[in-house]
């Protein structure tokens, strides 16, 4: 139960890891609803929040995942889906001129408590904390400041990380500030763990962070340790090359998707005393996978680390909305009695993934460049709906001169295509074949030159 997660965030032995499913919109299927539905109306999510809460008996849960709450209240327009949450589809303060640099908002647009959605963030917390506080520990989950900085930027962020130096420092003291409000919002509404839920700091390098989200961090997390709640830093994507970094900005507790070797990251983590949570894979296993599936991957992964000291089960980022039920009580079996789920599936072996049928094109006899984009879900991934941007923007530009095409990972013939290509990170651009960019998002000139440089190569 919740002290339980308590003890490992003030990191103290404990005597199994705590279980924190991150159930947001997949919440919303439990009950019928869908995830717009789930996202505005109250009633609902609470509802909807409370069987997952009876059928997964977690030691924490979060209690809104959605990443544009404070993108919507600063200007930011949302396209809305039955199965994920919101995305952003416009940029505010993006500019039609690149080298423009980037205006940082007046700060009285820091969001308000009775502004956008926040209303109904803040009653469903309240709500959940009357019904179910005293056993669970609640996550508030704020998006991180890099991310924000993106959904008001757009992909010129990462340029701007090169051009202007100042504009961005700016632009990310901002978003602190917005994420230091939010999180005052969501700990006086009884939320125990703050999570920045940081997507895109998966696809910048370590210098990158420390000289533009290290002080930001730093003054987020003191903010809420000041507060009295705990902290998480939640990234997606391959942040292997970030984990030190993020540990030294001083939070609680750090989780990882099934993209970054948690044995590794935990290691780093360790040496600072912070605890760390995931990575339990969401479509190979979470969502495409059997109950088996799910408790020998839960038990391999617990026995990983016997001494279960600051470390926490979860899935990897958000749950998708289809999510067997009975997979996740399956891992919610496994997390809570462990010792009696590894005697029930120490002879199960999965069943290993079929890339017979995977067609592979002739890249060396294509009629023009081919760019293959393979990302977990361009709807619901912050860093792969960036790196799908970068590529709809190159489409614009060279029209009929490239094929394009998105392989999400949350089909079966998809991952197939993931195994037999051997692409190890995910969001990843592919061109004619070859691994381009890898988890790091392109600019637009760096995406147009590796272009033009197949075009040059293939002689057209």
């Amino acid at each position: 139960m919740k002290d339980l997660l308590f003890r490992c965030l003030r990191h103290e032995d404990i005597e199994r890891a705590p279980w924190v499913p991150f159930a947001g919109v997949h919440a919303a299927s439990l009950k019928g609803y869908t995830a717009t539905e789930m996202l505005t109306d109250a009633d609902k999510a609470v509802e909807s929040l409370l069987e997952v809460n009876r059928l997964y008996r977690p030691d924490g849960q979060p209690v809104i995942f959605d990443l544009q709450i404070e993108a919507e209240c600063l200007g930011c327009e949302l396209e809305w889906a039955d199965d994920c949450p919101p995305t952003v589809s416009t940029h505010p303060l993006e500019t039609d001129d690149e080298e423009e640099p980037p205006v940082t908002p007046c700060e009285c647009t820091i969001p308000t408590p009775d502004q956008g959605r926040i209303p109904y963030v803040l009653d469903v917390m309240k709500r959940m904390k009357e019904a179910v506080g005293e056993t669970t520990a609640l996550y508030g989950l704020i998006c991180g400041p890099f991310t924000l900085a993106s959904h008001l930027r757009g992909n010129q962020i990462f340029t701007d990380c090169y051009d202007f130096d100042e504009e961005v420092e700016e632009l990310m003291d901002y978003c602190a500030n917005v994420a230091i409000k939010m999180s005052e919002y969501y700990i006086d509404a009884g939320m125990d763990v703050i999570a920045s839920v940081d997507p895109l700091i998966s696809q910048i390098g370590s210098d990158t962070f420390e000289d533009f989200c290290s002080a930001p961090y730093k003054k987020l997390f003191d903010f809420i340790r000041e507060k009295g709640a705990f902290s998480s830093f939640f990234v997606c994507g391959d942040a292997t090359r970030n984990i030190d970094v993020m540990c030294q900005t001083g939070p609680d507790s750090i989780s990882v998707d099934e993209n970054v070797d948690i044995v590794a990251a935990k290691a780093i983590c360790d040496k600072y005393n912070i605890a760390i949570g995931g990575n339990i894979p969401l479509t190979s296993v979470m969502l495409l996978g059997n109950q088996n599936d799910n408790m020998k991957y839960a038990v391999e992964l617990l026995d990983t680390f016997p001494n279960k000291k600051n470390f926490i089960i979860a899935p990897g980022c958000d749950m998708p909305y289809a999510t067997p039920v009975e997979n996740t009580i399956a891992l919610a079996q496994a997390a809570i009695d462990t010792d009696a789920v590894r005697e029930m599936v120490k002879n199960y072996v999965p069943e290993e993934i079929d890339t017979s049928g995977v067609e592979i094109p002739d890249y060396a006899n294509l009629e023009k460049p081919f760019v293959e984009v393979f990302t977990l879900d361009s709807a619901q991934c912050a860093a792969c709906s960036y790196m799908m941007g970068a590529a709809n923007q190159a489409k614009e530009t060279f029209g009929d001169k490239i094929d394009m095409i998105e392989y999400k990972f949350i089909y079966k013939e998809n991952i197939a295509r993931v195994v037999k290509m051997g692409v190890a990170k995910l969001p990843s651009l592919y061109i004619n074949g070859e691994c381009k960019f890898e988890s790091i998002i392109p600019s637009k000139e760096e995406l147009e030159n590796a272009i033009n440089e197949a075009i040059a190569a293939m002689g057209k």
